[in-house]
């Protein structure tokens, strides 16, 4: 049997995944989230259309990623929530070492002592990590990781596969 060969370069170069990478580290939080688009473009349903090739999906994925792609980011925070909130142990966890974290911080490296029993600092510490990752590994991080990497993939994706070009954009490519 012989093997299929998919050339993943020629699909990554179309989506310049890249260069829209790059733009994330030189660009601050709220200037990221101040060029994003109303609700009502973002969910134009009547701009939504099932493409006709792959070619055309590539097409809409790369307009639409640059487009919306503060958009895009807001929809992967709220899934974010989303996940934590039904998480309910994963988010005792993190508020657990948070706050656990900044009650050690205000120790200042002193020792604990509650009437007879005294606890250096480093014992703390090895409580607290030992407690929060025992906890963390029953709340299953990497179930909800993938659940969110699926979800947001599925949804950003999908929005972006679907959502056509707006038309004067859409003839702005071809020569008159």
């Amino acid at each position: 049997m012989s093997r299929i060969q998919i050339p993943l370069d020629v699909i990554t170069s179309r989506l310049n995944i890249a260069d829209r990478f790059s733009g994330f580290r030189n660009t601050s939080l709220s200037s990221r989230f101040a060029n994003m688009k109303p609700i009502g473009e973002f969910l134009d349903f009547k701009r939504l259309s099932k493409p006709a090739n792959f070619a055309e999906v590539q097409s809409r994925v790369n307009y639409n990623l640059s487009t919306f792609s503060s958009n895009y980011a807001a929809v992967f925070v709220l899934l974010s929530i989303y996940a934590l909130i039904t998480n309910p142990l994963l988010l005792f966890d993190i508020i657990l070492l948070a706050g656990g974290l900044w009650l050690l911080g205000r120790l200042n490296g002193q020792d604990l002592t509650i009437g007879t029993f005294t606890a250096t600092s480093s014992q703390l510490y090895t409580g607290l990590l030992c407690t929060c990752g025992f906890l963390f590994l029953i709340a299953s991080p990497f179930s909800t990781v993938l659940w969110l990497i699926g979800a947001s993939g599925v949804v950003i994706l999908g929005h972006a596969a679907l959502l056509d070009k707006p038309i004067d954009e859409a003839f702005s490519g071809e020569a008159v």
